[in-house]
């Protein structure tokens, strides 16, 4: 089954870009794991909560690098609120997965804010599948594609789906 996500991303081609196809590869292993934490929550299995949400922060944290030091810059200069409220969520969401860094979150109010924190988090894969990625394809040349792959180079992907 396609989610709403892959659907919304695959009209404008911009997929057929490798930094951009591991970028949508990475946001549908998010999507997938993020749906793991209804029932999680349902059951009030805080431990699981905080498996997953370590898992997620795992796929973002060179997702997150790519998309900062390589696809965001050379998109500030034309979209550059667009660019800094991504980069703001960006910190959003990795607060509060980051919480769970080290086990169990202590508060009682860390499951809330992780669903809310999860809930900006597919509003936000939306956003950048519905615009930074086909800006991207239009506004991005072959030295700023370059710089893309050199970031990936160096932080390298993320764990595989498999791996989680």
């Amino acid at each position: 089954m396609r989610t709403r996500e892959q659907a919304m991303c695959e009209y404008c081609g911009c997929q057929a870009i490798d930094a951009i196809a591991e970028l949508t590869r990475e946001h549908d292993e998010v999507v997938a794991l993020i749906s793991r934490v209804p029932a999680a929550h349902a059951a009030g299995d805080v431990t699981a909560m905080a498996a997953v949400a370590r898992r997620i922060a795992a796929v973002l944290g060179p997702h997150t690098a790519v998309e900062e030091e390589g696809l965001f810059p050379p998109l500030a200069a034309g979209f550059s609120e667009h660019v800094a409220e991504l980069t703001a969520q960006h910190r959003r969401i990795e607060g509060v997965l980051g919480e769970a860094r080290d086990g169990d979150p202590a508060d009682p109010q860390w499951p809330a804010r992780l669903l809310d924190a999860l809930h900006l988090l597919r509003e936000h894969i939306l956003a950048e599948q519905d615009g930074a990625f086909p800006a991207a394809l239009a506004t991005l040349d072959p030295t700023d594609w370059e710089a893309i792959e050199a970031v990936r180079a160096r932080v390298g992907p993320g764990p595989q789906p498999s791996a989680l």
